[in-house]
């Protein structure tokens, strides 16, 4: 077992000042690279493709200053690319564009909210199928980690971890509570079984398994990385096992009979931060590529692994959150976009790791071009109040009901998107949260918009009226915390009571409004959309037609002017989207799209 060394921009070692290789211009900044390896003595990486043929004895082994594969120094030159998060055409372009960087090592986490998003029912087709994955790296040369989770972090909803389990009131995530051990014992019984046969002993690429991920920041049960570490090895795993922590976590984070930090053992970073994630209404987060470029350059015999290499697109609902909520796009201000395309920082690196080559790199694959078509058309529009008729029957409940535990998905509950809850008020006054919004909340009164809140607007003044009048509220998840402590907290929607003049407010009708395929399917075809000569009414679903002429190309879209919803083409929710920023775009995957008219279906929440 290794545990190795999670490193973050704010958790470098290093700092740059006037005068030092920050402030070099990369033409100066690459001569430098290439007069000193013409006296640095490279590590011979055994990363070619004849090494698929050679008879394997002995894999990744760690029992020296240096990783070892079968008994020779081996140099892990890795990078994350996660299945996930790229349109699977687009598999193979990404992992050849790392190739072509000089990397030999893909690793990727395991979602396991995705594999398995209802309780016993398991998904590993299309963009889930992580055999075909593991089977395109090994033919184009490249070795694998995998991270198997179950908790993966990855700024991913609930750090990957299933919604359903939060239905479990008593429910303690990442400890050996026997909920979430018997959850995590059926997962594994699936997903190993797929990675077994793909194993570096078995004529595989899975050179090394992680055991669970960053547990060090979490700790919380000693019993708990043993059970995790039995789990994979009695399913299987016979390759290096490691673990991932930052500094403050190496103590915690390992299990028994784990390498800590020893001298005589191989450095490797395991997540080397190319960038950072962004947050809605904060900054896009840059970093400049000769600073990150330059703490490779000063370790060279570490082994690394770049994190993002290629951050791609966190598609739907399935962004996480940190303290803020994150953007959809997962750029990282990696080496390749979100579209894939070659940055500055890429070329650094590449230039970078041919000199840890004995063999030129292969030649760069080229871009995927991208088109600026023509606006969408937006052609029609209808109410969500006249939507609820295409929602399944709501539920009637005197308290409020959280989504997670909600009788709804064959009783697994709400996962994501928006819950409507409805009551009946005799009078107005101040309505009061007490901070029981998860996440935000638009607020009506007989379908007149009221106000909004949130985490930081907690009350709110109801016009007062007439007789018996229906406040509704409309819950947004905005996604799941991924890291930290308030995991077992992450419970959404109304997750207790809300005040109207101090008294709890009681018999609720509950719309699930989760935003699957089967809802929007039933919505575009329904015969009750209005035309846009009529003026719409918000919150509101809106369709049109995106006309793509000639071969489809990937681009983006900007609704210039739009507050804040999600939108969908072709029946593929692309992410949402809100004018508070950074991101002021959605990535459209050419894949995605057809020649000729693509639907464009838009939810829109709040007011334009």
């Amino acid at each position: 077992m290794l545990t190795m060394i999670r490193y973050t921009s704010y958790l470098l070692p290093l700092r740059f000042s006037k005068g030092d290789f920050r402030t070099l211009a990369t033409a100066d900044f690459l001569f430098l690279f290439s007069e000193f390896f013409r006296t640095f003595k490279v590590l011979s990486l055994r990363n070619h493709p004849e090494t698929r043929r050679m008879n394997r004895v002995e894999g990744l082994r760690a029992n020296s200053s240096q990783f070892t594969l079968e008994r020779k120094p081996f140099l892990i030159l890795g990078g994350s690319i996660h299945y996930f998060r790229v349109p699977r055409a687009y598999w193979e372009d990404r992992l050849l564009k790392m190739k072509a960087c000089g990397l030999n090592t893909l690793t990727t986490y395991v979602p396991w909210n995705l594999h398995e998003p209802e309780r016993g029912v398991f998904k590993f087709d299309d963009q889930l199928d992580l055999e075909a994955y593991l089977r395109l790296a090994a033919s184009l040369g490249l070795w694998v980690i995998l991270r198997p989770g179950p908790y993966i972090c990855a700024e991913w909803d609930l750090g990957g971890l299933p919604s359903w389990l939060l239905r479990d009131p008593q429910m303690k995530l990442r400890t050996t509570y026997s909920g979430f051990t018997y959850a995590v014992n059926s997962f594994f019984d699936e997903v190993i079984k797929k990675a077994v046969p793909h194993q570096y002993s078995k004529g595989g690429p899975i050179i090394a398994v992680q055991v669970e991920n960053e547990y060090g920041s979490y700790a919380t049960d000693e019993n708990y990385m043993p059970f995790i570490k039995e789990a994979l090895l009695s399913r299987g795993i016979t390759e290096l096992l490691l673990t991932s922590d930052n500094k403050d976590g190496l103590k915690l984070g390992g299990v028994k009979g784990g390498i800590v930090r020893l001298p005589q053992q191989p450095k490797m970073v395991m997540e080397y931060w190319s960038g950072w994630f962004d947050l809605w209404g904060g900054l896009h987060h840059v970093y400049t590529a000769e600073g990150k470029t330059c703490f490779i350059f000063t370790n060279l015999d570490m082994s690394i692994n770049l994190y993002m290499f290629h951050g791609g697109t966190n598609f739907g609902f399935m962004s996480g959150a940190f303290a803020l909520y994150m953007a959809d796009w997962s750029d990282y201000d990696a080496p390749l976009s979100e579209a894939g395309d070659y940055t500055t920082k890429y070329h650094l690196l590449r230039n970078l790791f041919s000199h840890y080559h004995t063999q030129p790199l292969p030649e760069l694959p080229s871009v995927h071009e991208r088109r600026a078509y023509q606006p969408a058309v937006i052609q029609q529009h209808i109410s969500l109040w006249d939507s609820l008729r295409f929602t399944d029957k709501p539920f009637k409940s005197e308290r409020p009901v959280n989504m997670e535990n909600l009788p709804v998905n064959n009783n697994n509950g709400q996962s994501y998107g928006y819950t409507l809850y409805e009551t009946t008020i005799t009078s107005g006054g101040a309505l009061k949260s007490q901070n029981n919004v998860r996440d935000r909340a638009l607020v009506f009164v007989d379908k007149h918009f009221v106000g909004v809140l949130d985490y930081t607007v907690q009350e709110l003044a109801v016009p007062d009226g007439k007789g018996k009048r229906t406040l509704g509220l409309l819950v947004e998840n905005c996604g799941r915390v991924n890291y930290g402590k308030t995991l077992d907290e992450q419970r959404k929607g109304l997750v207790g009571d809300i005040l109207l003049n101090e008294h709890p407010l009681r018999d609720f009708n509950i719309h699930s409004l989760d935003m699957k395929p089967a809802f929007v399917n039933r919505l575009e075809s329904a015969g009750h959309w209005m035309s846009m000569r009529h003026q719409p009414s918000f919150p509101g679903f809106f369709q049109g037609r995106l006309y793509v002429n000639g071969s489809p190309q990937d681009t983006f879209i900007k609704l210039p002017g739009w507050s804040k919803g999600v939108v969908f083409i072709n029946g593929k929710n692309l992410g949402r989207y809100w004018s508070t920023g950074p991101q002021q775009t959605l990535y459209v995957p050419g894949p995605w799209l057809h020649r000729g008219d693509n639907q464009f279906f838009s939810e829109t929440a709040d007011l334009l």
